[in-house]
């Protein structure tokens, strides 16, 4: 006989409370909360590497970059998440009555992890787009020198760019800006095992 598993659902009022004593960060997908996986120290390497290039290029550009640890609210789709890499042009928008959770990213950058790579390249995805403001996805691997591009156009069409190896150079198209594929990798050692 199979036994059913209820699952609690949390109202978005206790998943902001539990996330301000939490040890680990969570994502909210409409009342559930979903523990995020651990990075490796390519991950973190390759986010600091991005974050780092963005932060310092985009400096009096009226644009800000910001890491991991800013929770982005998705209204329609009732998800929080916390993009590895996101920027915002102009002034944050924060959902009401808080500022830690942002509404308005312009550019979202998210490192493949093997365990989150299919629900970022697809659900996750198809959550951002949902955004008014947003206007550009950038998937980075952390297994090899491969970068994934989707900016969407003056129609509303998203168009997709692949880099691969360590030559080409990566044009930020939303914030007119360039990074390297060597500065995206700096400090990568590849393993040659996709586990995690």
């Amino acid at each position: 006989m199979l036994t059913e598993t209820r699952h609690r659902l949390y109202t978005l009022e206790e998943y902001r409370q539990l996330e301000k004593t939490a040890e680990f960060r969570n994502e909210y997908r409409d009342g559930e909360i979903v523990p995020m996986t651990e990075g490796t120290i390519n991950h973190n390497r390759i986010t600091g590497n991005i974050y780092a290039f963005l932060k310092s290029a985009l400096r009096g550009n009226n644009a800000e970059a910001f890491m991991n640890d800013l929770r982005l609210w998705i209204p329609r789709h009732r998800r929080g998440t916390y993009p590895d890499v996101m920027v915002i042009s102009g002034q944050p928008v924060f959902s009401e009555g808080r500022q830690d959770e942002i509404l308005n990213p312009i550019l979202i950058v998210e490192v493949l992890s093997k365990s989150t790579e299919d629900f970022d390249r697809e659900n996750k995805f198809r959550f951002y787009r949902s955004i008014p403001e947003f206007r550009e996805y950038i998937l980075v691997d952390q297994y090899e020198f491969l970068v994934e591009q989707y900016v969407k156009n003056e129609s509303g069409q998203w168009l997709f760019q692949e880099y691969e190896g360590e030559t080409p150079i990566v044009s930020f198209a939303s914030v007119g800006v360039q990074m390297s594929m060597s500065d995206i990798y700096e400090a990568i050692v590849f393993e040659t095992d996709r586990t995690e």
